[in-house]
């Protein structure tokens, strides 16, 4: 009888430590479904695309943007469109959320008034998708381009937009600030022509979250 107490422990035991069946990728778009209420640091929880729905954790490192407006977590309201790039931590049951952008929808478009409908569509690619991340070294970085060493794909050429965000120690900061040697996580995509083209560089202690 205690041999089968024991087993049973064990067995329990062994289901809580084994890894999610049903894993959140690094970058999710979605709708916020919920929040904790009124505090810095908690959970929320995402339903995808796909309808899977995911719980993640965060803090006040958490970086939260809408409309190119820094905010917090608190003032997301459920039923929003959300981009989440999170990170394992080790030992924790939830992925940190390091970064939330609200997106918006995009405006309907409108012809002019006796102009011909267009035979032809814009190019889905055309517009940003932001669905690449790449973590790894900086080796060179210039005002136009960034050189990352990565540990999957060797070293990878990331174009530098106007626009690109630069994020240290969960803080909004120069481009000039990005030094060669420092580890960063890099939030891209692809652009009319095929290139990899960065949306946000994030590097300090937001990538170590605690």
């Amino acid at each position: 009888m205690r041999t089968l107490g024991l087993l049973v422990v064990v067995v329990g035991w062994t289901a809580a430590q084994a890894p999610p069946s049903n894993p959140a990728p690094a970058l999710i778009r979605g709708v916020l479904l919920e929040r904790d209420p009124q505090t810095g640091s908690g959970e929320f929880s995402v339903r995808a695309e796909d309808n899977r729905v995911f719980r993640y954790q965060f803090d006040p490192k958490t970086y939260v943007e809408r409309d190119s407006q820094l905010i917090d977590v608190r003032r997301l309201q459920p039923g929003e469109k959300v981009e989440v790039l999170s990170d394992v931590v080790p030992g924790a049951a939830l992925r940190y959320a390091r970064t939330i952008h609200v997106l918006a929808d995009p405006p309907p478009r409108q012809l002019a008034a006796g102009r011909p409908r267009a035979t032809h569509n814009v190019p889905e690619r055309a517009l940003p998708t932001g669905n690449l991340t790449y973590s790894g070294v900086v080796f060179r970085v210039t005002s136009e381009r960034l050189v990352l060493h990565t540990r999957e794909a060797g070293d990878q050429s990331i174009l530098l937009r106007k626009d690109t965000s630069y994020l240290q120690d969960g803080e909004v900061v120069d481009a000039a600030d990005l030094k060669p040697n420092t580890r960063v996580f890099v939030r891209a995509g692809k652009d009319l022509w095929d290139e990899v083209e960065a949306y946000q560089v994030i590097w300090g202690g937001i990538l170590n979250p605690k």
